[in-house]
């Protein structure tokens, strides 16, 4: 009785502290997601809309449509029932009834589908795009690369912020922000009032992209080339997750696409091609120790640490690099094409749009960290040289 009491004694508590843990979760996310969201997402674009309203008229048109069948039914079973003395009519067929229900369906099929149809076409036609993006699902993050238009050129790696992963493997979201697990380190940004082509493909499982505040989302396959588009018609930050199950850490795969006014994407995109500029280090370079794993370290961060964890332990599938022996062996080709290739079983990803430098920057970091101890140094004409193979 005294450890039941005790118990009892502290659901109090208990509740208070859930409350404590739901109270950071009040707000809506402009373009994302909102407390006790009943409908679909507020739409950014003229597909979204149409969208909207094609599910409200598709609802109305089926509640009209029940209401209606099961009015009659209920009506003809209560007025002609046996204990008032109804009588079954005998006829065998009706050409009224037969016509009648036969062009009233097919009336209701044709004004449903007319305007379904009309969206559907305009989902598909991705011509004339003033700006294509192909956007690469990986286990467990988006690659972009702007193909045509301005910003022809750039790619970057769209990851979940670190302190968000953070808060998610300690389980304290007390003071988690409304973006909670959908903020990246790299958004995909474009120009407001232009035609966004998406090309999607994915480089190990199946993946999906989805931003339902535009309307899209279509599947990312291994090996295949699919596409869809969108106009956003308002300034402002959208979210959206990989729509398919695509393992352990799908929960860890958000979209955040970030909408400028035509000047502001103009100067976003002359300060990312600054920045690439300054990344283009010098491949013939002899880095010393010390300068090497303070970039590869942060290279690490960026990328390998979602998966390989910060202390090179890996977990589950993704193997250990603290003590892995294709790490700690003299011989760095394995490694090297490994990364830059990936993993046979596609359980990595290939790395080779990172620069040499960055790539023998992350490879040095791991044969010196944990308790790879080596002392071996990769420099970036080492990659140079694995990239051609």
């Amino acid at each position: 009785m005294k450890s039941i009491s005790s118990k009892l004694a502290c659901l109090p508590l208990m509740a208070g502290a859930w409350v404590g843990f739901a109270a950071h979760a009040v707000q809506d996310l402009p373009g994302g997601p909102a407390v006790r969201q009943l409908n679909l997402a507020p739409p950014a674009t003229r597909i979204a809309q149409e969208q909207h309203f094609l599910h409200w008229m598709m609802l109305l048109i089926c509640t009209a449509i029940f209401v209606a069948v099961f009015s009659v039914m209920f009506y003809s079973i209560w007025k002609h029932r046996r204990s008032k003395g109804a009588k079954a009519a005998n006829f065998h067929e009706s050409v009224t009834v037969e016509v009648v229900w036969t062009i009233v369906p097919f009336v209701i099929v044709i004004v449903m589908a007319l305007p379904a149809t009309k969206v559907l076409v305009a989902q598909k036609d991705t011509t004339n795009a003033d700006l294509t993006i192909k956007t690469t699902g990986y286990q467990w993050k988006w690659g972009y690369d702007y193909l045509t238009g301005e910003g022809e050129g750039l790619a970057f790696i769209s990851t979940l912020d670190s302190s968000h992963r953070a808060m998610s493997d300690s389980g304290d979201v007390r003071n988690a922000p409304d973006n909670y697990l959908l903020q990246v380190d790299n958004p995909l940004v474009v120009p407001v009032d232009k035609k966004i082509r998406i090309i999607t493909t994915a480089n190990d499982v199946i993946h999906s992209f989805m931003v339902p505040a535009f309307g899209i989302k279509q599947d990312a396959l291994p090996g295949f080339v699919r596409d869809t588009w969108f106009r956003a018609e308002k300034i402002g930050d959208y979210y959206g997750q990989c729509a398919e199950l695509c393992g352990k850490e799908h929960a860890y795969m958000p979209i955040h696409v970030k909408v400028l006014s035509a000047e502001d994407y103009s100067a976003w995109v002359a300060e990312q091609r600054k920045k690439a500029a300054a990344k283009l280090d010098d491949p013939g370079k002899v880095w010393t120790l010390d300068e090497i794993l303070k970039r590869g370290e942060k290279v690490y961060a960026a990328n390998c640490a979602s998966c390989h964890q910060a202390n090179g332990k890996g977990a589950g599938p993704i193997k250990s690099l603290d003590g892995s022996a294709i790490v700690i062996e003299a011989d760095h080709t394995r490694q090297l094409q490994i990364v830059l290739k990936g993993a046979a079983n596609g359980a990595m990803p290939s790395w080779q749009q990172l620069s040499d430098t960055d790539i023998a920057a992350v490879v040095s970091y791991t044969k010196n960290s944990w308790s790879n101890k080596t002392g071996q140094l990769v420099q970036p004409a080492e990659v140079v040289a694995q990239r051609g193979k």
